[in-house]
């Protein structure tokens, strides 16, 4: 309790600090709080020396690992966020002080049950690289083995859970105080951030990811993932193949080794549409940090992607919703993309597509008075949903990974080769993805992927088929019993009709007999004619009532 309270008391004092409190329209506040609250904050805002976005990145610094690591994954949201802050929170790295290696030491030991004597031939306890979530050591395997220790925080998950029950107390108040509350959507950024950073606490899950990634791209001239010792690797401690390559970023020294830029750049989009279409299982977090290069075959150079503790996914309906509307958009089909977002349930079914269609219009066609080559797919996809979000698009979170995934990947790309047509290099493999979900090929696929079920019910086949034979056969008799039975009925209704005009005249022929004979009075009706009333009666049942 003592610690969240202290906590809660510098994030206070930083936002103070640094007047994060400008992020909070005055005017918009209730008159209590305008009167009160709102004087205080606005003495000294026209005097700030530093704008708001540098301010805000400035206290996400100061306030450590976790809120750094959230700024970065809201710098990916562009989708809604102001361009200026979401450019100055891409500037934060992952440059967090070490902790110790003794430290590091211990947690290894009490993770693989054994010291790192006995586990490593040799291990640097000074670590190799340090990031807000954890840090890297090298060590040698007894095998001889060169590899890297990747070691979690201590007592992180304890921080960052009471930051994240913080943030959810900002994120509440801007939601209800901000006219941007709603659009920003606050709260469901704070969750998205939730389930990104816990789940890059378990070093586990990332090698799982890594070792389906590696399987994925195995015998591949394209992408290399190191190998995962599995042996070695807990939720805490992953030990994984140390791997020599080229930081992506570092364009001087790919030069140096005459690494074909243009190549490099294709293959980097190539490896970004296999990973999406293909797999259905992409590497959510290639910024420059976690992706180098083998220059070994400069004319064909290899990518070596590390760190998989953020991977996304797409099912096949958005897949090929997603692929449909590239295309579309590239055609300029305007109404197709309106189409596509309200068939695949991105907007609500009530959207008038005329509008949508026209938004989109306005939004995509200013576009296409550049070069094809200069057309951003990321931007392309960010004003999709932008326009989408005007008619009550909700988040889509496997969307907003792919597009800040292609972002990246774009961004890259055009780093390493300025003149990279992107849409040139994706459009053979959109269209050719989409002939393969048809034809005779998605069938041949389909039939394959379905053989082993068919096969494994292939002995119980002459089973079900003399069950569903005998089924029928039962089912035919008593179709045809209820069938004669409804002749029966049938008959007696058409003899019922054929007799009943007969019946009628003859009741009013016995009535009127009733009435007129011998002109009996009704107060004597009971004394005189009892007979002449059950012989009516007696009609009555006869010709009507009686079947």
């Amino acid at each position: 309790m003592w610690n969240s309270a202290t906590r809660f008391l510098r994030i206070v004092a930083t936002v103070i600090r640094y007047r994060l409190d400008t992020f909070i329209p005055i005017q918009l506040l209730p008159w209590y709080l305008k009167y009160s609250v709102g004087l205080v904050l606005s003495i000294g805002r026209k005097r700030l020396d530093k704008n708001r976005s540098t301010r805000l990145r400035l206290a996400l610094e100061s306030l450590g690992p976790i809120f750094v690591k959230f700024g970065q994954i809201l710098s990916t949201r562009r989708d809604l966020l102001p361009d200026d802050i979401a450019d100055e929170l891409a500037k934060l790295q992952d440059r967090v002080p070490p902790f110790s290696g003794e430290l590091a030491t211990l947690i290894i030991e009490k993770e693989l049950g054994a010291s790192v004597d006995e586990i490593f031939k040799a291990f640097d306890r000074k670590p190799l690289a340090s990031a807000s979530i954890a840090q890297v050591h090298t060590a040698t395997l007894k095998s001889g083995e060169e590899v890297v220790v990747k070691v979690i925080r201590p007592n992180i998950e304890k921080t960052i859970r009471q930051d994240i029950k913080l943030l959810y107390t900002l994120a509440h108040f801007v939601a209800k105080t901000s006219s941007d509350g709603r659009r920003l959507r606050p709260v469901e950024v704070v969750q998205d951030y939730e389930y990104t950073i816990l789940d890059e606490l378990d070093l586990a899950k990332e090698a799982a990811n890594t070792g389906l990634l590696q399987r994925n791209f195995e015998n591949s001239d394209l992408l290399y993932v190191p190998q995962i010792y599995w042996d070695y690797s807990r939720r805490n401690v992953m030990v994984m193949e140390r791997i020599s390559g080229i930081p992506v970023a570092d364009i001087p020294a790919l030069r140096d080794k005459n690494v074909n830029m243009k190549v490099l750049a294709e293959r980097g989009v190539e490896i970004f549409f296999t990973q999406v279409f293909s797999h259905s299982f992409f590497h959510a977090d290639m910024h420059p940090g976690n992706i180098f290069v083998d220059p070994s075959n400069p004319e064909k150079p290899k990518y070596i992607a590390i760190d998989c503790a953020i991977m996304g996914s797409l099912d096949d309906a958005d897949k090929n919703y997603l692929a449909r509307n590239l295309l579309a958009f590239f055609k300029r089909d305007y109404r197709m993309v309106a189409e596509l977002h309200v068939e695949s349930g991105w907007v609500p079914k009530g959207t008038p597509v005329h509008a949508f269609e026209s938004a989109i219009r306005s939004v995509c066609e200013p576009m296409f008075a550049k070069p094809l080559k200069e057309i951003s797919f990321g931007q392309v996809l960010l004003g999709l949903f932008q326009t989408a979000r005007r008619f009550n698009m909700e988040v889509q979170p496997q969307l907003v990974l792919l597009e800040k995934t292609l972002l990246n990947i774009e961004g890259l790309g055009r780093q390493l080769y300025p003149d990279l047509d992107l849409w040139v290099t994706a459009k053979p493999f959109l269209e050719r993805w989409m002939s393969e979900q048809v034809g005779p090929r998605r069938l041949l696929d389909e039939v394959k992927k379905q053989a082993p079920e068919w096969a494994a019910h292939l002995p119980q086949i002459p089973n079900l088929v003399f069950s569903t034979m005998t089924h029928l056969s039962q089912q035919e008799i008593r179709i045809q019993e209820q069938t004669q039975a409804l002749e029966q009925i049938r008959k007696e209704l058409r003899r019922s009709r054929r007799n009943q005009p007969f019946k009628l005249l003859g009741l009013l022929a016995l009535g009127a007999a009733w009435i007129t004979t011998d002109n009996i009075a009704l107060e004597h009706l009971a004394q005189a004619d009892i007979l002449s009333l059950a012989l009516f009666l007696g009609g009555v049942y006869l010709l009507v009532l009686k079947p």
